[in-house]
């Protein structure tokens, strides 16, 4: 089995068409085709159905996919490690994180980072931590910025707590304060209020909803489906209240209300993760540290 063959495997596999495969591998058609089927010889399974204008995977192709992504990501890993050895001139980090936590934690940080160190490629992929952590297990992600508990708990991660950050509730300067005009406003006060919500996979929209119904009562939304900057400027415009982190808050506060929640209060905990079996790349683990002596 060879490395350009599981390049070629994959491009076919993600395009869906051996014509469009060949020009994002920049091979001839021919050539991509013969060494898919010398793979597919030497694992003795079909890989793809092959229907004219409909290009499927088999199931042992289903089964070949993850890994070869996989393989490759390594792959790429390692030449990256080597090049790095140059004083950490260049190089890169695939870096994922949370809308918010891009929003609020990682500006200052990846301003210094890119100081110190300003021939290494910074890359960053903003996701909600389910698909972070599918993103960090097939290789494709350094380093990532997730919300603990994990959606799923993966002992092929590693993961260390970065900070607590409090949850505050924003609201429009022109519309009624949220709690009756009180300094502080418990959850249970949310239940009057008409709520900003994010969208499905949002790590706060899981984390309000659930200390909503933890007081007994069903969130009303005015309008959800948003990522943070969508909800902070509904907010703004008095489309309702919501229940953001205190950092993203701070940052984006012209235009916003900051009320406190009352204690306990709801809080949210930052954890840096990475796969447990292969250790991070060099420029990653700086960036790793920085992250987290902040």
């Amino acid at each position: 089995m060879q490395f350009q063959q599981l390049q070629y495997f994959v491009a076919v596999a993600e395009t869906r068409h051996f014509t469009r495969a060949a020009d994002l591998v920049h091979v001839a058609q021919p050539s991509l085709s013969q060494q898919i089927k010398a793979l597919e010889r030497e694992l003795g399974a079909d890989l793809f159905l092959r229907a004219r204008g409909n290009i499927t995977l088999t199931d042992a192709g289903e089964a070949l996919l993850p890994l070869a992504r996989r393989i490759l990501a390594d792959t790429d890993t390692a030449r990256y490690e080597v090049q790095e050895l140059a004083q950490l001139r260049r190089g890169r980090v695939r870096l994922g994180a949370t809308p918010s936590v891009c929003t609020g934690l990682l500006p200052d940080v990846l301003r210094g980072f890119h100081d110190r160190y300003p021939g290494i490629q910074l890359l960053i992929e903003e996701g909600g931590s389910h698909d972070l952590v599918r993103q960090l297990a097939r290789g494709a992600l350094d380093l990532a910025l997730v919300v603990l508990p994990l959606p799923t708990p993966s002992p092929a991660l590693t993961t260390v707590e970065l900070l607590r950050e409090d949850l505050v509730v924003v609201s429009s300067p022109d519309a009624p304060r949220p709690g009756g005009g009180r300094r502080t406003v418990r959850v249970a006060d949310l239940e009057s209020e008409r709520l900003v919500m994010f969208r499905h996979g949002y790590d706060l929209r899981e984390l309000t909803v659930a200390a909503c119904r933890a007081e007994g009562f069903e969130p009303d939304f005015a309008v959800e489906g948003g990522e943070m900057d969508a909800v902070l400027g509904f907010v703004r415009a008095g489309l309702g209240v919501a229940v953001v982190p205190r950092m993203v808050a701070t940052r984006s506060g012209r235009g916003l209300r900051v009320t406190a929640l009352a204690r306990p209060g709801l809080y949210r905990t930052i954890a840096l993760a990475h796969r447990s079996d292969v250790a991070p790349p060099r420029a990653a683990r700086e960036l790793q540290r920085m992250l987290l002596e902040r």
